[in-house]
């Protein structure tokens, strides 16, 4: 299962901002919308390079084969 951490600071004037840590691409999204709905109207919003990282892990497997002299 993956951590998710949100990082929320709210400004004197009462401006909310949020920076989602630990999550990468469409999911990193789903998670701003969750938050956008808790807090309220969101002004803006902007995409780090999280964002644009693969949201699915890569597994790589290699196999070495020789091959016998005859």
């Amino acid at each position: 299962m993956d951590t998710h951490e949100f990082d929320i600071t709210i400004g004197k004037d009462g401006r909310v901002r949020a920076e989602i840590k630990g999550s990468r691409g469409k999911r990193c999204l789903a998670l701003a919308d969750l938050l956008q709905q808790i807090v309220g109207r969101e002004e803006s919003r902007e995409l780090t390079s999280d964002y644009h990282q693969p949201d699915t892990k890569v597994r790589t497997d290699a196999q070495i084969r020789t091959r016998r002299a005859e």
